[in-house]
């Protein structure tokens, strides 16, 4: 006979059971990784990063310490080793590493203002330079971003095979500048005549927030406004980034750190929104199967560039 005792006795007992499985993981791992993948320079990254991955700590009730990746494929290769636990990843570096086997899982993603969840490859000139499309840039220099970046690299070279021109060839140099504010700061300076970069909306790109810090300085000193550049190609539109944790974290772990990130539009505001300067709504679920078409992608510029080598 099931009495009101055995019920109250039963609920109890689920819960300390849950109660000592989260203790569980909080014992095996208590202390875990977050890395960024670098869409500008360290400090920008650890000044806007540095509120929420406070947040996180204190929700998750273990220590999380930031990591600045030196570049994209760091990030890919510490979820490799496992000592990456959460990833912040562009879409191609997410698609490398799924597609090279590392076992991580996008878990959420980044929503536009507009509650979009895409962005797109621009290339800049300089207004006051006389190209206004690609085609005039023949022997010039081109500034990429970084091998495993979807905005600077990967649907670049996508969108000029389009155009039918193999960058490599058409260009006198093509520069790997390590970060967007990199390239943008090549062009800038003159070291590059053409830049690629992402762009999410006129008053929301890599650029403008650049501009709003004052970081962009031409090669005599001056300080750059908008007007001073020009979109010459714009591609088509691009999946926005996940965030990814590591496939062999505990199952109820794993909950936690996507409920964290779930609520902290709520609960920590000012946190959430230095990650984007306010630009970016909460983040949604999402899964490692909506990436699939930006893996197909990267299979695309790979067997590009094979065939141009």
């Amino acid at each position: 006979m099931i009495t009101r005792r055995l019920v109250l006795a039963g609920t109890a007992a689920l819960a300390f059971a849950g109660s000592a499985s989260a203790e569980d993981w909080k014992t095996k791992y208590p202390e875990i990784t977050f890395a960024v993948i670098p869409a500008e320079n360290g400090s920008g990254v650890t000044e806007r990063y540095g509120p929420f991955v406070n947040y996180l700590s204190k929700e998750l009730g273990i220590k999380v310490t930031l990591r600045v990746a030196n570049d994209y494929a760091a990030v890919i290769e510490g979820q490799r080793a496992g000592n990456i636990h959460i990833g912040y990843y562009g879409p191609a570096s997410f698609a490398r590493a799924r597609l090279t086997g590392v076992k991580t899982d996008a878990f959420v993603i980044d929503v536009n203002a507009d509650g979009s969840k895409g962005y797109y490859s621009v290339f800049y000139v300089l207004a006051k330079s006389p190209y206004q499309k690609v085609e005039e840039l023949k022997g010039k220099n081109l500034g990429l971003v970084d091998p495993n970046s979807t905005s600077g690299n990967n649907m670049p070279r996508f969108k000029l095979n389009q155009m039918g021109i193999d960058p490599d060839a058409y260009f006198s140099k093509v520069i790997f500048t390590g970060s967007h504010e990199n390239a943008v700061l090549a062009l800038a300076q003159g070291t590059v005549d053409v830049a690629a970069n992402w762009w999410n909306a006129d008053d929301d790109s890599n650029l403008t927030r650049m501009l709003n810090k004052g970081m962009v300085k031409s090669a005599d000193g001056t300080v750059m406004k908008k007007e001073d550049f020009r979109i010459i190609v714009k591609s088509d539109l691009i999946i926005n980034s996940p965030y990814a944790y590591l496939s062999d974290l505990p199952d109820d772990m794993k909950a936690a750190i996507k409920k964290a990130f779930l609520e902290a539009a709520q609960k920590d505001p000012e946190a959430f929104k230095k990650l984007s300067d306010g630009k970016n709504k909460p983040w949604e679920p999402t899964v490692n199967d909506d990436y699939n078409k930006t893996i197909e992608l990267i299979k695309f510029v790979d067997n590009l560039r094979k065939k141009a080598s």
